[in-house]
C-alpha cells in the first residue's frame, strides 16, 4: 500500500472554522447514538489497563481525557480512583452532557486546549486524535498542558490498516513511526506497540498505542 500517496491530501489539512463546525455538528448528532457512541466501556479491555499502568498512581493527580466523548474511560478511572482529579475535553457539548458527575469537563478543540501550561500530571487520548485534523498541533498542545515528567498515552488506528472501517472525510490514521516522531519533539521517552482490545488476543494490526514521558 502506498501510504505516502494515500495520505498526501491530508498532510496539509487545516482545521478551518467551517471544518471545525462540521466536526462539532457531527459529534453533537452522534451523542444521541448510544449504540455506536456508548457512555460506558468494559473496564476489562486492555486499553483501560494499559493507560492506567502507564499513567501510574492517580490518587491526588490531575489527568486529562483528550476527546473524551461521553467520558467512558474517564468514568472508569474516576471509579477506580475517586481521589484523582479527572478532566474531560471534547469539541461537542452534547457529548459532554453525558459525562458523569465528578468528572470536570470543558468544551474545546484538541488543537487549542483551554488550559494553562503544565496543568496536568498526565493525559490520554483514545481514538480521538484521528479527528484533530491538524495532528502536529494537537500533539503539541497535549504535551504543552502536561507537566515535565508527566505521562501521555495515545491509542489510535494504524494507517497501514486504512480502509477496514468507514470514516468521515477529515479522519486520519497514523503510522507507528509518524506519531513517534511528533511525540519525540516534546517528550524525553517515547515507545509504541500494537495492541488488541483483549490482553489474551493477538493484535491484528488495527490498534497502536504510543506511550510517552514528557
Amino acid at each position: 500500500m502506498n501510504l505516502k500517496h494515500l495520505f498526501s491530501k491530508k498532510e496539509g489539512a487545516r482545521l478551518t472554522p467551517e471544518l471545525r463546525a462540521r466536526i462539532q455538528a457531527s459529534f453533537d448528532h452522534a451523542a444521541a447514538d448510544e449504540e455506536h457512541f456508548p457512555s460506558t466501556i468494559d473496564p476489562r479491555i486492555y486499553h483501560v489497563k494499559l493507560i492506567r499502568e502507564h499513567l501510574g498512581e492517580l490518587r491526588g493527580r490531575r489527568v486529562l481525557d483528550v476527546g473524551c466523548g461521553k467520558g467512558r474511560f474517564a468514568r472508569i478511572f474516576r471509579e477506580q480512583e475517586p481521589e484523582a482529579e479527572i478532566w474531560g475535553l471534547d469539541i461537542s457539548e452534547e457529548m459532554l452532557r453525558h459525562v458523569p458527575e465528578g468528572i470536570r469537563t470543558r468544551a474545546g478543540s484538541m488543537t487549542e486546549l483551554p488550559f494553562e501550561d503544565a496543568f496536568f500530571d498526565g493525559a490520554y487520548a483514545t481514538e480521538s486524535l484521528e479527528h484533530a485534523v491538524e495532528i502536529d498541533r494537537a500533539i503539541s498542545e497535549i504535551c504543552r498542558v502536561v507537566k515535565p515528567g508527566g505521562r501521555i498515552a495515545i491509542i489510535d488506528k494504524n494507517a497501514e490498516q486504512w480502509g477496514r472501517l468507514e470514516t468521515p472525510e477529515w479522519e486520519k490514521w497514523f503510522t507507528r513511526r509518524e506519531l513517534e516522531r511528533l511525540l519525540q519533539r516534546h517528550c524525553s521517552e517515547v515507545t509504541s506497540r500494537f495492541i488488541s482490545y483483549w490482553e489474551d488476543v493477538e493484535p491484528d494490526g488495527l490498534f497502536l498505542a504510543w506511550l510517552a514521558v514528557k
